[in-house]
């Protein structure tokens, strides 16, 4: 057996493409991977391991869109991770590449068999498939693990089933950590992840209004599904190769509201044009809620608090920032 190159980058193959060569006969893993969690990472460390025995690339499959956006097309759903952002992660695990299946009607549309013989080994011609012990596939989610297994049995690739990942006797799941973000609770987040929640966006122009309080904000329009509660909080941001800390906003601005949601982010020691530039923003520690003010020299006292209080917060968590890779697409 040939002993497979790990040291070529990660590469992303979506449905199919000349990428696809270098991860045939790999082992899957297979998921949808919102936020690549710890729960997420078992998953993929196995099938390292295993394809590493085996002398085999080890490989994502994950599906683009969401198959609950696909199936509840009105029901926005607050992702964790965006396409990109979830490439850039499974980047940084030690896996050869992924492979983004694209969920459509004839993908929905294929039995549990059909998808074993038409994607996993006609077209993928995996050696081996790892799954998490709750996932289900196929065509009214008929699929389950006993069924794989017997599958891989019988058309010749490996099977493991990985068990839940527990954190202090509790289950990690990409729920948990969309609830912990709904109600403010980022350290509770971090924790699940592994990582600190974080958004990537492009910097869009503002009313100017945090320049004349002597706060210069970088703004940011998150998509309407983004489920993070509104309010203040201490912020590591990357940009342009360069990191900075700072305190930022998220919410409707209750002073001034506009009726749009925006994150607003203010640099600490920070002096530039941000301008269409693509931002990190991790969330590194809850301050407030969102409140309205008596007036402006009230808002700007309740500013400096923030400020120092986020500085503070950053301080003791020196190193919080998500591990992040550049894919090869």
């Amino acid at each position: 057996m040939t002993e497979h190159d790990h040291t070529k980058p990660f590469v992303v193959a979506h449905d199919a493409g000349p990428a696809l060569d270098r991860l045939r006969r790999a082992v899957v893993a297979i998921g949808n991977f919102d936020g690549v969690h710890r729960g997420h990472r078992a998953v993929i460390g196995t099938a390292i391991d295993r394809a590493r025995a085996a002398g085999r690339p080890a490989a994502a499959l994950s599906f683009e869109p969401h198959p609950r956006s696909f199936f509840q097309p009105d029901a926005p759903s607050f992702r964790l991770t965006s396409e990109a952002a979830k490439l850039r992660l499974l980047a940084t695990t030690g896996l050869d590449g992924a492979i983004v299946l694209t969920f459509d009607a004839p993908l929905a549309g294929l039995t549990a068999e059909q998808f074993v013989n038409q994607v996993l080994v006609d077209r993928f011609a995996i050696s081996g498939a790892v799954i998490g012990f709750n996932f289900h596939f196929g065509k009214a989610r008929q699929g389950t693990p006993d069924f794989l297994t017997a599958e891989g049995a019988h058309r010749g690739f490996s099977v493991d089933v990985v068990p839940p990942f527990l954190l202090d006797g509790r289950r990690v799941s990409s729920g948990a950590i969309r609830d912990a973000l709904a109600a403010g609770h980022v350290a509770e987040a971090t924790e699940l992840l592994g990582y600190p929640y974080f958004v990537t966006a492009q910097v869009v122009h503002g009313d100017k209004r945090g320049r004349e309080l002597g706060y210069p904000t970088a703004n940011l329009q998150l998509g309407p599904e983004c489920g993070l509660k509104h309010g203040i909080y201490a912020v590591r941001v990357g940009v342009d190769g360069q990191r900075y800390d700072g305190v930022a906003s998220f919410g409707r601005r209750p002073m001034f509201d506009s009726g749009v949601v925006l994150l607003e982010v203010f640099l600490f020691d920070f002096s530039g044009d941000l301008y269409g530039a693509a931002m990190d923003v991790a969330f590194v520690a809850w301050i407030r809620p969102e409140l309205k003010f008596d007036g402006v020299d009230e808002l700007i006292r309740r500013m400096d608090d923030d400020s120092r209080q986020a500085r503070a917060a950053l301080r003791r968590a020196p190193d919080a920032f998500p591990v992040l890779g550049n894919p090869g697409i």
